[in-house]
């Protein structure tokens, strides 16, 4: 039952979309930006973004040396200059729309750390700066060995360090927070503990029902567009979608003194990444440790991944110390056999994109970008 100021302002929208993090708030700037007369809702189950956007590491970068030799993997050469690109693109259009400041964007250095039984890949790092030099329109990656010593790590763990020249770092809290006001200075609106039990397709747009804990039934809303953005947890909504859920387990350390480094970091293909920030290292990753364990919606801690993560805490980034952790958490992502993104019309109203690979600080913006320029054309 409602009342008829409920009926006449709360249940009707031209657009819906379903997930509050960076590609669902930047799905509906999107759509506000290109039809500014219309209504847009956006549905999150959680208080605030439950899943990668508010639990990553605040990389923004488009892929390390090892990272892009293994996209080479799953795609042509064609295909991974398109990927990197769509990457760059979609960090330029965050840091345009937000701006530097207020997410806390610094480009402090990036580096990756090169283990001794990689050093043979070190005879593709011609092939991979010649590939996407057009793209980044200087020296992409450069040997920097002459740091490693430097930053402390231990040579015999460490045998080259690759220094990634156009990457940078920012506080994932502050540009989630911007983005959300962003969205709400547009004139978007954005409902939280929001959780959409199913939606159905008519012949003039779709319900979308939500979950209320202070009514008997699911609250059904209605839109002419549905846009469904909730990357790993997807398939609850569209069973079909190719993708597989990927947990990242996280570490902090309590502040570190006399740190012997800034930036942000990654070894092993990208399956390991540290920063410094505040003054502590923040280090996560070793989901290959367990790739069947980790292939889990499940937010929780993954103990061996956290002792090995401690592990390589104190014998590679920290070799010696004894610093204490002072926090731990894990964050969901999405993968597929590929590692484009899913952006597609699933039906005549109901639009997606999801999947982003761990890259979605990167890929967030651009991919929302298409999304929205599904419907148009």
């Amino acid at each position: 039952m409602f009342s008829y100021w409920e009926q006449a302002s709360f249940l009707n929208y031209d657009a819906i979309v379903i997930g509050a993090g960076i590609v669902g708030l930047h799905t509906a700037i999107e759509y506000k930006e290109r039809f500014p007369a219309k209504r847009v809702l956006v549905l999150e189950r959680s208080l605030f973004p439950y899943g990668a956007s508010t639990r990553n590491a605040g990389f923004a970068c488009m892929g390390s040396f090892t990272e892009l030799l293994d996209d080479l993997k799953h795609h042509s050469e064609a295909e991974m200059v398109a990927l990197f690109c769509r990457r760059k693109e979609g960090l330029s259009l965050l840091r345009q729309r937000l701006g530097d400041a207020a997410i806390g964007y610094r480009e402090n250095g990036s580096y990756e750390l090169i283990s001794p039984v990689e050093l043979p890949l070190l005879g593709q790092l011609d092939r991979i700066n010649t590939l996407i030099a057009d793209v980044t329109g200087s020296l992409p990656f450069r040997r920097a060995d002459e740091k490693i010593a430097a930053f402390g790590f231990p040579p015999a763990m460490v045998s080259a360090l690759i220094e990634n020249t156009g990457e940078g770092e920012l506080h994932t809290g502050q540009m989630m927070r911007r983005l959300t006001d962003y969205a709400l200075e547009k004139g978007i609106e954005i409902k939280t503990g929001a959780a959409v039990a199913r939606f159905e397709e008519e012949s003039a747009g779709v319900s979308v029902y939500v979950a209320d804990t202070a009514r008997d039934t699911a609250i059904p809303l209605r839109a002419g567009h549905l846009f469904i953005c909730t990357n790993a947890f997807t398939r609850t909504l569209l069973p079909q979608a190719a993708l597989q859920p990927g947990r990242g387990q996280v570490l902090l350390t309590e502040p570190v003194r006399n740190l012997p480094f800034k930036g942000i970091f990654h070894f092993d293909e990208g399956y390991y990444y540290f920063r410094e920030i505040d003054g502590r290292v923040l280090f996560g990753g070793g989901r290959n440790l367990d790739i069947a364990g980790e292939t889990t919606t499940d937010i929780a801690l993954h103990p061996a991944i956290q002792a090995d993560l401690e592990t390589k805490l104190r014998e590679l980034i920290l070799p010696g110390s004894k610093v204490a952790v002072a926090q731990r958490w894990a964050g969901i992502m999405a993968f597929g056999e590929a590692k484009r993104p899913v952006v597609q019309q699933f039906s005549p109203h109901v639009y997606g994109a999801f999947r982003m690979g761990g890259m979605g600080v990167a890929l967030g913006a651009a991919v929302a970008r298409d999304c929205v320029q599904l419907l148009l054309s």
